[in-house]
């Protein structure tokens, strides 16, 4: 499974960094997780300058994409030649977007009148755009997902690899990464916000 995390200037530590990490949990199995960027360099809100490791049309050849959000989304928003660059398939890929990430998505026609996830700040912008948004953390309809706050980061990540690679591996995935002492209460906190948005036989491993 071949993964573009979208992370343009302005980005949001993490939402990008977050997912990919749990993401790349399971390089044994074949997976990766790529920084994807429009430009070599992106800095974040915060200042934290990295290098792309795939271009952003990456995304149109990749199994699954995610879409973080940031403080210039709005523009990158408003940018058709920039949004031109993304072609994504909800037919044969797993999409995810979150917290501004979501207007994005919105802007590629990929919502539609479905509900939505998003953050608090977003939500006005998301809704301009002729979204519902719920108050929830995460939904799903099909191969796409959005998420709100920066923490839902984490149930992103436990729905792809569901979605890919099976509950048990989600599971494990999340285990590493869950606070000593919290760790099984954070595996069912996120299979809690994930599991009815799972096909009904969702596969218990890859």
């Amino acid at each position: 499974m071949q993964i573009a995390v979208l992370t343009f200037d302005g980005y949001n530590e993490l939402d990008s960094f977050v997912a990919a990490a749990i993401l790349n949990r399971l390089g044994d199995k074949g997976w990766k997780a790529h920084i994807a960027s429009p430009t070599p360099e992106v800095t974040s809100m915060n200042g934290v300058t990295v290098q792309r490791q795939k271009a952003l049309e990456f995304a149109n050849e990749a199994d699954a994409v995610l879409i973080g959000s940031g403080i210039r989304t709005r523009e990158i928003a408003a940018d058709g030649e920039l949004l031109s660059r993304i072609r994504l398939d909800p037919a044969r890929q797993l999409i995810g977007a979150q917290c501004s990430g979501t207007l994005l998505l919105a802007r590629l026609g990929l919502i539609g009148d479905l509900p939505a996830c998003t953050d608090m700040t977003t939500k006005p912008w998301v809704m301009e755009a002729g979204v519902t948004v719920i108050d929830a953390p995460f939904v799903a309809h099909g191969n796409v997902a959005t998420a709100g706050g920066c923490l839902a980061s984490q149930y992103l990540a436990t729905w792809m690899i569901a979605r890919g690679a099976g509950l048990r591996a989600a599971e494990e995935a999340m285990h590493y990464v869950a606070p000593v002492g919290e760790k099984q209460n954070y595996i069912e906190r996120a299979l809690a916000a994930i599991a009815p948005f799972l096909p009904a036989a969702q596969p218990q491993t890859a």
